[in-house]
């Protein structure tokens, strides 16, 4: 009878460390896509300080294509608060549509805005403007990397709380599937073409 008892105690606990090895990895894997999201955030806020420099160093030169520059900067405005709807809660799906939404526009909205600087050799001279554009490549290359980081991390995640016997304990513990960041717009897949 005590060797009974002895070895249901021993399942027992091998059972609840078996639980809660699963809900570490789980946490862990959570942890991990909301720190990656965390990189994306830094990288798209520094690019959406850099657009309003650019737009007020084309200002002196395009007077004439207010317009532009109006949309880009409501297109920078849309995907900040996007951003923040989405760093209150990364891997939210409706938060993660809305962002990516906003950053396809404003990518398009920089798309026009250099096309229209091509037809402005001052502008493309400016030197200030090369340094913002060179920066502005530059940050969407930090973002891509972010974004791959994120996703990969997110895949894992969900893959962790999918598969058998993982997906029993995340549905208990409420683990919720994370939506990766994905660029829905075709021609927000491009990046913008920087040429001064």
């Amino acid at each position: 009878m005590v060797i009974t008892l002895i070895v249901l105690a021993v399942i027992v606990v091998l059972a609840v460390l078996f639980v809660i090895s699963i809900y570490n990895s789980l946490v862990r894997l959570r942890n991990g896509y909301k720190n990656n999201f965390a990189q994306i955030d830094v990288q798209l806020t520094r690019r959406h300080d850099l657009i309003p420099n650019l737009v007020e160093t084309a200002k002196a030169y395009m007077a004439h294509e207010r317009g532009t520059l109006e949309a880009v900067i409501a297109a920078r405005n849309s995907a900040v608060t996007a951003q923040a709807a989405a760093s209150a809660n990364p891997g939210d799906p409706n938060a993660m549509q809305n962002l990516s939404n906003a950053e396809g526009a404003l990518t398009a909205g920089l798309g026009r805005l250099f096309a229209l600087s091509e037809a402005y050799p001052d502008l493309k001279a400016n030197q200030n403007m090369m340094q913002l554009s060179e920066e502005l490549t530059s940050t969407e290359n930090r973002v891509a990397f972010a974004r791959q980081a994120y996703n990969d991390s997110v895949m894992t995640y969900n893959n962790k709380r999918e598969v058998f016997p993982s997906n029993i304990f995340a549905g208990m513990f409420g683990f919720t599937a994370a939506a990766p960041l994905e660029i829905t717009n075709p021609e927000a897949r491009e990046v913008p073409r920087v040429q001064f």
